[in-house]
């Protein structure tokens, strides 16, 4: 169900960077997907990799995780006791049924992928009328990022991760966003919390996010 070039290409990027384990800003993450999913929810977990994220929402839910590295999913299952299936979001159709889930969750995942208008048609697809849609995206123009920028150094910004096809600003992505769904909800994340409260969109690092109840991309 996937390609083993583009299998190969990611285990490669998570062992030569160690993300074994990692989950960039799991703790706050965690937290914000647990206190927006709930439990007795079924779940499809995009980009679950070994599920070092996902435990923070698993316990009380149905998870099913999916993600291109099969070594990465069998960690998962191992670990946390979840059904997984391996496929290439770029590539194909999902091997996932219509209308079969209750919430999708695609951390750091959007910006992997080549058409997210595509991407959020599947995953609009995959959910249950008045499903819920969490994650979370790199906040790419960011007051440091564009500082960074403006030096000339992509050092430390989403742009050095050669992994990242699509770069999102806050008001781009909420616009995105509700291009396929109602009730967007951004989330600023990152460590500047007192200036996220009054310039979220430039003192983020990250973007958290929840939408809800699909609606025609027409």
């Amino acid at each position: 169900m996937t390609s083993g070039s583009t299998e190969a290409v990611y285990r490669y990027h998570h062992a030569r960077r160690g993300r074994e384990g990692f989950s960039i800003l799991e703790a706050e993450r965690g937290k914000l997907f647990q206190a927006l999913i709930g439990t007795g929810k079924r779940i499809l977990d995009l980009g679950c990799r070994d599920g070092t994220l996902t435990r923070h929402f698993a316990v009380g839910n149905e998870v099913i995780g999916a993600d291109v590295d099969s070594h990465a999913l069998s960690v998962a299952a191992e670990t946390l006791g979840i059904r997984t299936v391996q496929f290439d979001f770029n590539a194909g159709e999902w091997p996932v049924e219509a209308a079969s889930f209750d919430v999708v969750v695609a951390a750091e995942v959007i910006e992997h992928l080549f058409h997210p208008e595509r991407a959020l048609e599947r995953i609009r697809n995959v959910l249950r009328p008045g499903g819920l849609f969490v994650g979370s995206v790199p906040n790419a123009f960011s007051l440091k990022c564009r500082l960074r920028y403006l030096l000339g150094s992509k050092r430390g910004t989403p742009l050095a991760d050669p992994m990242h096809i699509n770069q999102f600003e806050w008001h781009e992505f909420e616009r995105l966003l509700g291009m396929a769904f109602t009730d967007v909800e951004l989330y600023p994340l990152g460590k500047w919390r007192r200036l996220m409260r009054y310039a979220p969109a430039l003192a983020a690092f990250g973007i958290g996010f929840s939408a809800r109840y699909p609606k025609s991309l027409s």
